[in-house]
């Protein structure tokens, strides 16, 4: 063993010691710059991922599976269009109502709560609205026999609301403002239309809804019957987190300032445009017709959809509407049958006997069905069914009047959201003096639309069947020339003139 061995020591050159030190502080940056990086934005987040996530419920006002098993609704549309402007897709989570629709907001598990969600004062602590897309009112509701309530310390049985929704926040401000006694239910993992169902079943004495809901429904269920608001008007906005940052938010403002209020106006008329059109006893008397009255000719209307490609609900919904499916009917300028054709459109349409029920629904099918080949192949649909059934009621020629008038005044010809804020003017001896074919009943127009399409609507809900929409012509003709100082036969005629 050799005494003298010394321990062994590594040596670093000056050199090797300032390359170490300059390497450590090299990865010392890289990890300060990986930690002190800005967060990336909401707006970037979304475009990132590709996917824009959106809470809403299911309801007829918000986001729903239509007839034809697509997605459809007011916020959903909404928020399609926005996600197409991002360049993202939309991915649709379903929450139980809005108060767990805005709590998946909060918790940053969607981007933005599109689901009809009330701005409150309390509800803005935690979240960021967007600008009101509507305003609606809160209802009390009750059932049809029993007493209508004056106040709420009038009611008699059971109130039951949206746990966590912004009805019960209204009720609680009201107990302590004005009725110490008020009693009421708040229901978890339900939605407003579910308990809309109970009331009309008689399963609960009231609840509150809000006004546009209420309008929807009652359309199903007439036997609702609103008493009195529970509070001053609630505007309705897509909500944000307040723990982030604004960007989607402000993406969703350019985004509104872009469609402008006129395709935010259309976009309302579409889901909300028609739902005052028949009151709770046209209603009841719809339901009560479709089993007394309907199985006798819904055959003949599927045989017609079958001819003229048109859904047999639609043309159902035209017949009640001409004459609530009563072959023997007759007004007094003399139209007859089902369709209440005239004797120029029956004999066009080769219907000898107007009064017999197959002869006028397959005429007054083949009818409304030239009317929709007729109209220019740019009008697209819903707005050319719409149109076309103007043309059925008033008459070719004066839909071409107003059309002429919408133009003028800076409207869309092409749209009937557009075209039905002109059709008073037909009555109007200060417009219809212009036109080339005179005065016509725009208003009775007007109403004639907004009930059919309710009709059509009730009746896809009651038959429960995907709704077929108009197949295009098979040929279309090419669009002529604007001339029209050559009177077309078709322009006058009207079934119901």
């Amino acid at each position: 063993m050799n005494l003298n061995t010394k321990p062994i020591t590594r040596r670093f050159s000056t050199g090797g010691l300032w390359r170490l030190a300059v390497m450590l502080c090299a990865l010392a940056l890289v990890g300060l710059a990986v930690t002190c990086s800005p967060r990336q934005s909401l707006l970037e987040e979304v475009r990132s991922l590709g996917v824009l996530r959106m809470a809403t419920v299911n309801s007829p006002t918000t986001y729903y599976i239509d007839a034809n098993g697509e997605p459809a609704g007011f916020e959903y549309d909404l928020a399609l269009g926005f996600a197409q402007t991002l360049g993202v897709r939309l991915e649709v989570t379903l929450a139980s109502n809005p108060p767990e629709a805005a709590q998946m907001t909060r918790d940053g598990r969607v981007h933005l709560a599109a689901a009809g969600i009330g701005v409150t004062r309390m509800r803005s602590r935690a979240l960021r609205f967007a600008r009101p897309l509507q305003t609606v009112v809160p209802m009390l509701v009750y059932r049809k026999g029993a007493r209508e309530p004056e106040s709420l310390d009038a009611l008699d049985g059971t109130l039951r609301v949206v746990a966590g929704g912004v009805h019960a926040e209204h009720l609680r401000a009201l107990r302590v403002e004005q009725y110490p006694e008020l009693r009421w239910e708040e229901a978890p993992d339900v939605e407003a239309e579910e308990l809309l169902l109970a009331v009309a079943n008689g399963e609960l004495d009231y609840t509150i809804a809000n006004s546009d809901l209420i309008a929807i429904n009652r359309r199903y269920y007439p036997d609702l019957r609103t008493a009195f608001p529970i509070a001053d008007s609630q505007a309705l906005a897509w909500a944000f987190s307040a723990q982030r940052d604004r960007s989607l938010l402000r993406a969703a403002e350019d985004y509104f300032e872009e469609l402008g209020e006129t395709e935010l106006s259309r976009l309302r008329d579409r889901y909300f445009g028609h739902v005052e059109q028949v009151d709770t006893y046209g209603a009841l008397t719809l339901a009560t017709h479709v089993e007394t009255r309907l199985p006798k000719y819904r055959k003949l209307f599927e045989q017609a959809a079958e001819v003229t490609g048109l859904d047999w609900r639609l043309l159902a919904a035209i017949g009640y509407q001409e004459s609530h499916w009563d072959p023997a009917a007759v007004s007094p300028t003399g139209v007859r049958g089902i369709m209440q054709l005239t004797t120029a459109t029956a004999k066009r349409m080769e219907v000898a006997n107007r009064e017999d029920p197959a002869q006028s629904i397959m005429g007054g099918s083949r009818y409304i069905r030239l009317l929709l080949d007729k109209l220019p192949p740019d009008i697209t649909e819903p707005d050319r069914t719409w149109l076309a059934l103007v043309a059925y009621n008033i008459g070719y020629g004066h839909l071409l009047d107003v059309q002429d008038l919408t133009a003028q005044q800076g409207g869309d010809p092409k749209r009937w959201l557009d075209v039905r804020e002109r059709l008073l003017l037909l009555t109007q001896s200060k417009w219809h003096s212009k036109t080339k074919y005179g005065y016509a009943r725009g208003h009775e127009a007007r109403t004639y639309v907004g009930n059919v399409r309710t009709y059509y609507d009730m009746l896809v809900w009651m038959t429960g069947v995907p709704a077929v929409p108009p197949e295009p012509a098979a040929e279309p003709a090419p669009t002529p020339a604007p001339e029209r100082r050559n009177k077309d036969p078709l322009d006058i005629d009207s079934p119901i003139l």
